[in-house]
C-alpha cells in the first residue's frame, strides 16, 4: 500500500510541532503539579504526588542538561529536594508511626532513591563549577533516603550488636 506524499508530510510536520511543543507542556506539568503539591494537605496524598512532580522535575532538569542550561539544572534539583524535604515533613507531622502507615514513606523512600541517581547522574554531565550544588542536593537526599529507612524500620537487626560466640575451649 502506498501513501500519499502530502499525507507524509502533514504527518511529519505534526511529529516536529508536537516535538517542540512537549518541553514546553513539561514546564506546564510542573507548574500545575507544583501547585497541587503545594496545596495538597493530605500528606499520603502529597507523598504520591511527590512522585509525578518528581518525574517531571526530572523531565525538566535532563531537558535543561541537553540545553546546557545548568543553572536551570541546579535550581530544579534543589527544588526536588525541597519537595520531598516538605512531603517527609509533612508525612512525619501526620503519621508518626511509619511503621504501622507506611503507605506514603514506602512511596518517597523509591522515588528518593531514584531522585540520588537523577542528581548523580547530572552531577556527570555537570561542568566542575556546578558540580558543588549537585553534591548538597546528593546529601541532602541521601540524609533523607536514610531517614526514611529508620523510620520505616526503626528494629533493624543491624542495629542490634551482636555479641561474639564464647571461644571454645579445647
Amino acid at each position: 500500500m502506498r501513501i500519499p506524499g502530502n499525507l507524509l508530510q502533514t504527518l511529519g510536520c505534526a511529529a516536529l510541532v508536537s516535538l517542540m511543543i512537549s518541553p514546553v507542556l513539561a514546564q506546564q506539568s510542573v507548574a500545575e503539579l507544583q501547585v497541587h503539591f503545594d496545596r495538597e494537605n493530605n500528606s499520603v496524598k502529597k507523598a504520591k504526588l511527590m512522585v509525578k512532580l518528581g518525574e517531571a522535575q526530572f523531565e525538566q532538569a535532563r531537558l535543561a542538561g541537553k540545553d546546557g542550561d545548568n543553572n536551570a539544572v541546579d535550581a530544579t534539583l534543589e527544588k526536588y529536594r525541597d519537595n520531598v524535604r516538605a512531603a517527609l515533613e509533612a508525612l512525619k507531622k501526620q503519621h508518626a508511626d511509619a511503621e504501622k502507615h507506611s503507605n506514603g514513606y514506602r512511596q518517597m523512600e523509591i522515588h528518593v532513591k531514584e531522585g540520588i541517581r537523577e542528581v548523580e547522574d547530572s552531577m556527570l554531565a555537570a561542568p566542575v563549577p556546578y558540580k558543588p550544588p549537585l553534591q548538597i542536593v546528593r546529601q541532602d537526599l541521601i540524609a533523607m533516603d536514610e531517614e526514611l529507612i529508620s523510620l520505616l524500620f526503626p528494629h533493624r537487626p543491624a542495629d542490634k550488636q551482636l555479641a561474639p560466640p564464647p571461644e571454645k575451649q579445647p
